[in-house]
């Protein structure tokens, strides 16, 4: 089994070491599984345990005060499974799982889908917060609205955080407002750290997964690229993709199906990432990350924001995976 997975484009880590060693655990975890849907759920898992990193444990927090995850995942054969919207669900792939393998559908949400995970043994009810996620939360320049507002003053306030009025026009000196505005206008961009994600290869056959606390300060409810098939995470017998970084750009460009369609057109894996991101950045401007495995063994990583981390492992059956 060959793995591959990612910390999240964006600003460089604060401890690069430390988040280092555990993209090397999650990699290793992933390549001693004996499928490849097994291999990127266990991958990202550790991820998602780790607080350093915005997926589980220590997610993003949205405008009504509560942290959500999201999670997709695909194998070659185009089984998908994808669940978002989830308080209190910490294992998010786990649950993208149970979606693809137990249920006729490809994306369950919100109460709903925490309800499936509970049924199907994924723990739920945990507390995504860190002392990190409370600290910053609390230091907020401007209170949120209470969670029970109307969705109108949320969005308001959402906008404001991204350095837009109260009508939605940028804001021309939002870089000067403040630091909360610039750490939620970073997320937007891309720059903060962002989704985990794995990708698996055994022989012919492939997965991805990639999962996320999602933007800071974002509008309650919002779902980003993540849980959307070909963008956050993609699939073929050429091979598979996880992308990460500014979302919403990530989605309007549908990134991880393009990295798998230069695949199928002949690229190798490193073409195809380097590929992916140039296309995100001329269609938007936006900045973003993305890793890729090929049907000959090929790896691909690129991104255009300042730092990515990654981390590779294989384990060889004996015959050639």
């Amino acid at each position: 089994m060959q793995v591959i997975v990612h910390g999240g484009a964006g600003s460089p880590a604060d401890e690069p070491d430390d988040r280092q060693r555990v993209l090397d655990e999650a990699a290793v975890s992933g390549s001693e599984a004996a499928t490849p849907t097994e291999a990127v759920v266990a991958a990202v898992t550790v991820l998602e345990r780790d607080e350093r990193f915005n997926a589980g444990v220590g997610s993003a927090v949205q405008s009504d005060g509560i942290p959500r995850t999201d999670a997709g995942l695909m194998t070659d054969d185009r089984e998908v499974g994808a669940a978002c919207a989830m308080p209190g669900v910490r294992d998010a792939a786990e649950v993208a799982r149970v979606v693809a393998e137990e249920t006729p559908h490809v994306q369950v949400a919100g109460v709903h889908a925490v309800d499936l995970a509970d049924d199907f043994g994924v723990e739920t009810g945990v507390d995504l917060w860190t002392d990190a996620t409370r600290e910053r939360w609390a230091g907020m320049d401007e209170a949120a609205p209470p969670a029970t507002g109307p969705a109108q003053d949320h969005l308001a306030w959402v906008d404001r955080q991204f350095g837009r009025d109260d009508a939605g026009t940028a804001v021309p000196d939002a870089s000067e407002a403040g630091s909360d505005r610039d750490d939620a206008r970073d997320h937007a961009d891309g720059r903060d750290h962002d989704t985990v994600g794995a990708v698996a290869r055994d022989h012919d056959r492939f997965a991805a997964a990639t999962s996320t606390g999602g933007r800071w300060a974002a509008l309650a409810g919002r779902v980003g690229d993540v849980p959307q098939v070909g963008c956050g995470f993609y699939c073929s017998r050429a091979g598979g993709a996880s992308a990460t970084g500014a979302g919403e750009d990530i989605a309007r460009v549908t990134m991880a199906r393009r990295a798998v369609a230069h695949l199928e057109m002949g690229r190798d894996a490193a073409d195809a990432a380097d590929l992916a991101v140039e296309e995100l950045a001329d269609y938007t401007g936006a900045e973003a990350g993305i890793i890729v495995l090929d049907n000959r063994g090929g790896v691909g990583e690129a991104y255009n924001s300042d730092a990515m981390q990654t981390a590779v492992a294989r384990a060889d059956s004996g015959d050639g995976g």
